[in-house]
């Protein structure tokens, strides 16, 4: 997609994107044959529900064919929300990942290598992470700044081992003391 189509296309949807509170993460056109499929990708801290997805696919399928921004050329419009493995690359998306486990490849300034923790803690210089221990050893504590992270990803887990909820009516005091 030429820099201009994919300008006029953000120019185009990222106020539709906005209206209901997503952010616009991706825009990519690809050919499919005799085709092209617009993928649109967006979220929000909360997450993108399909009834959304389909409400906002609407509106923007009246948008691209009141302004002709796709042309001539027969095209499938896809509206989605990003996959569990997509790359975390700005801030906020370390924010939607906080408490879940990540694997980090690092740059040379903070020693090169590959680094998997769970996101603690996000502000606007990096993160704070908690590295699993090895060998039965407990876990420890580790600041990385954004600038040290050539690329990461969620990572899966299946058997991830939550706290258990509070009882109801107990507070967060109450159950540390319990605990």
């Amino acid at each position: 997609m030429s820099t201009t189509q994919s300008e006029r296309l953000r120019g185009l949807l990222e106020p539709l994107v906005a209206a209901r509170d997503l952010d616009l993460e991706e825009i990519e056109v690809t050919p499919a044959g005799k085709r092209r499929v617009l993928r649109i990708v967006v979220d929000s801290d909360d997450g993108v529900q399909l009834d959304e997805c389909a409400a906002l696919s609407r509106e923007i399928s009246q948008a691209l064919d009141d302004a002709d921004a796709m042309g001539d050329v027969a095209y499938t419009l896809e509206v989605t929300s990003p996959g569990a493995d997509r790359p975390l690359t700005e801030p906020r998306h370390y924010c939607r990942a906080t408490g879940r486990l990540i694997k980090a490849q690092l740059t040379d300034e903070a020693g090169a290598g590959e680094l998997v923790a769970r996101i603690i803690a996000v502000d606007d210089e990096g993160l704070d992470l908690e590295v699993p221990g090895v060998k039965g050893r407990k876990p420890t504590a580790r600041r990385v700044a954004f600038s040290e992270i050539a690329k990461a990803r969620v990572e899966i887990e299946f058997n991830r081992k939550t706290a258990p909820a509070p009882a109801a009516g107990d507070t967060d005091d109450e159950s540390q003391e319990e605990a």
